[in-house]
Parts: C-alpha cells; structure tokens; sequence
C-alpha cells in the first residue's frame, strides 16, 4: 500500500519551492519599484536650432565625422511623440545615425492648443515642414535634404516629397500607411465608417488620451493584461524594468491632434484612399506621387497591426522611381524601433543605404591635347577618364524571429 505521505511531500515541497521563489522575487521587485531607476527618455544631447508656434527642430549634437554628407530630416507622426527614436540607451535609432556619421534633424509636433483646431495637413505639410527642411537646408548649405517619415508623419513625408521633388534627395518611409483600402488590420475597418464630423464637433482637438484607449481596445489581452503579466515575470530584473518604465511614458504622452488636420486625414486617406489614387489635394494644390523619382526606402512590419503590410508595401510599385525598394521586417509597429534584432536591421541599413547614394562627383574628362606637326596633318590625343559605376540597390533583410510579433 502506498504511502500517502510519501506521495504528498514530493509536490509539497515543489510547492513550497514555488512559493518561496515567488517571495523573493516580489521581494527583489519592490527594492526595484522602490529604489533609485532610471527612466530617462530621450537623453541623446540636442539642441532647438528654431521654433515655429507650437513645433521644434531639433538638431543633435555630432559624436563622428560626418559620413553622410546629406542631412537627415526626420517627421513623426503627430499621434504620440518623436521621443520613441531616441527612447533607451543601446536601443535608439538616433544614436545608432549619429554613431555611423549622420547630421540628424528632427520635428518635434509640441502640444497642440484650441488655436490650433483648424489647422490642415496643408498646413503641417507647406507650412511647418516646408519651413523645417528650408532651416536644415540653410544651416547645412545644402540644396537637397534625406527626408525620413515614422508612421503618419511617413505618410507627411511622402506628401512633402510629392509637392516638393527638389528639396528631397533620398525617401525613407517606416510602417508609414499610404494604402487604406485594406482588410487587414481592425483600425482600418474601424475608420471606414467612422463619424469623424462628429468627433471634431464634440472634441476639436481630438484627444491623446482618446487615441490611446482606442489603440489599446485593438488587442486588449496583449496590450492590457499580457504585458502586465510580463512586467510581474521579470520585476526583480531590474533593468527590464526600467525599460518598461521608458515605454510607460512613452505611450502615455500623447498630444491632442488638431481637429481639422484629423478630419482630413480620416475622410481623404482612410475612407476615400485617395493619397494612393494621386487624387489627394492639400489647399488647391494635387498629392502627384509620380513627382516621387527619387531614391525610396520602404520599411514596414509583417506583424505591424496598426500600419499592415498592405498598407504600406503598394507605395514602391506606384511610384516612378527606379530605385525604390520595400523591406519587411518580422516585428510589430514599435519593435522596428525598439527590438533589439531590428537595431541590427534598421538604422544600419538605413546608413548603408543612404550613403550608397551620395553621389561622388564624377572624374572630369581631361582636355583634348592639341599637338602640332608639320602640315596638313593634325593629330588629336583624347585621354578618357572611367566612368562611376554608381551605387549598388539595397535587398531585402531576411526575416527575424517571429517571436518579435510580441512588440506593440
């Protein structure tokens, strides 16, 4: 007969093992929550080279030489804020452009007030913009600038270098939507048949707090419970959870966005898909992709549900430039951002690519030599110099592991 005891004790230790494990683990995450962390974002020295209204240009500081001749310009989106590219140390795209000899610029959108409700994306685009890549242009004694978009502000981007082909030498889009007639992603359906009259009539501005509620409800297990779950996994480690902090904040500081600016972007792109269509106007002006003939780098991500592939990848095939091309990524909206496998993809690729496409000037042809000799004959040298082969296109980065479907 067996002996009850001695079948209860194996599990009851185990048990208590559990138990003991677990206290010690709330234990260490309390001195955690409770001791001194650092939460710091945005820590990469700048300074606000020039200001208009409520928007910021920020310019940051050199670590290297300068390898990129061209400057970098960088949009986000107006929902949420351009801090997300500079968020933790090791895992910020703006140092990993300042390390590899980058001149960055970016837009910060500040905070919108009540004046600002009837501001368009014509205004954002000809008005704030334009004034942006003129200031980086002067200050950089540069003809062309690299325009590079996240998100909404890639979808700016591409409106920009539409209306403005000379200002723009090289095109980098990232999960930026410029197809809205897509089936995949719930946010797409959602906005189809939304009333943003309404919205703009209650509200204004719309709300940033709004906008999060919204984003959350589109996976609330992931993005309301599992990620919780996960911070209580790993609360005693100490630097993970400083890096939860730093995304806390992240997502929580979110400025309004302007009330018309919105209305626009909801009726013209969402509902009506009409930037992709060149039927978009901005004021009395026509969005001309077919303006788009510059060098275009396309990232997006396979398990992006903000900004799916389809949203982003029909752009290449639209545009008339002969050098555009689409990488995916095997991450989510912000992982392409913040993963530690997609820093390795991401801002090096992107120094790669750019700099591939700074043009050296071309070797010029050496005088025709004219030699005299005795008449009637003539004899004529020509020394012909090589010609640049130029720059070779970027392929596709091979997929990661797909466990970075996790990232928001």
């Amino acid at each position: 007969m067996v002996n009850s005891q001695t079948a209860v004790n194996p599990f009851a230790t185990r048990l208590l093992e559990k138990f003991s494990h677990a206290q010690r683990k709330m234990q260490d995450g309390a001195r955690n929550v409770l001791g001194s962390l650092d939460t710091r974002i945005a820590a990469t020295p700048c300074d606000i080279v020039y200001t208009e209204d409520r928007v910021r240009l920020k310019h940051y500081r050199p670590v290297t030489p300068q390898r990129v001749k061209t400057p970098v310009l960088i949009t986000y989106a107006l929902i949420n804020r351009e801090t997300m590219l500079d968020l933790q140390p090791g895992r910020s795209v703006v140092r990993s452009f300042l390390d590899r000899g980058v001149d960055v610029y970016m837009i910060d959108w500040g905070t919108p007030t009540r004046k600002d409700r009837y501001l368009t994306i014509d205004d954002h685009v000809n008005g704030y913009m334009d004034s942006m890549v003129d200031v980086v242009r002067r200050r950089t004694h540069s003809q062309q600038i690299n325009l590079m978009g996240i998100c909404m502000g890639g979808t700016f981007s591409v409106m920009y270098a539409a209306m403005h082909p000379h200002k723009v030498k090289n095109l980098v889009t990232t999960v930026s939507p410029t197809n809205f007639d897509t089936e995949q992603g719930l946010l797409h359906i959602w906005l189809r048949d939304m009333d943003v009259d309404h919205m703009i009539e209650a509200f204004g501005n719309i709300p940033g707090d709004l906008l999060n509620f919204a984003f959350l409800l589109l996976n609330p297990a992931r993005l309301m419970v599992d990620k919780y779950v996960g911070l209580l996994d790993n609360i005693e480690d100490k630097a993970f959870l400083e890096n939860f902090v730093r995304m806390e904040k992240w997502i929580f500081d979110s400025p309004d966005v302007p009330g018309e600016t919105f209305r626009q972007f909801m009726k013209d792109c969402y509902q009506k898909n009409l930037l992709i269509k060149n039927k978009m106007k901005l004021g009395d002006r026509r969005v001309d992709l077919n303006n788009l003939t510059m060098p275009l780098l396309n990232f997006y991500g396979r398990f992006d549900h903000l900004v799916p592939p389809e949203a982003c990848e029909r752009l290449v095939e639209v545009v008339p430039s002969r050098d555009a091309t689409n990488i995916c990524l095997d991450t989510g909206h912000i992982g392409i951002y913040v993963s530690s496998k997609c820093q390795k993809a991401f801002a090096p690729k992107i120094v790669e690519w750019l700099t591939e496409r700074e043009m050296p000037p071309k070797p010029k042809r050496k005088p025709e030599k004219k030699v005299r000799a005795p008449q009637p004959q003539k004899n004529l040298f020509h020394e012909q110099v090589p010609m640049d082969i130029g720059a070779t296109q970027l392929g596709v980065v091979p997929s990661d592991n797909p466990q970075h479907a996790q990232n928001v």
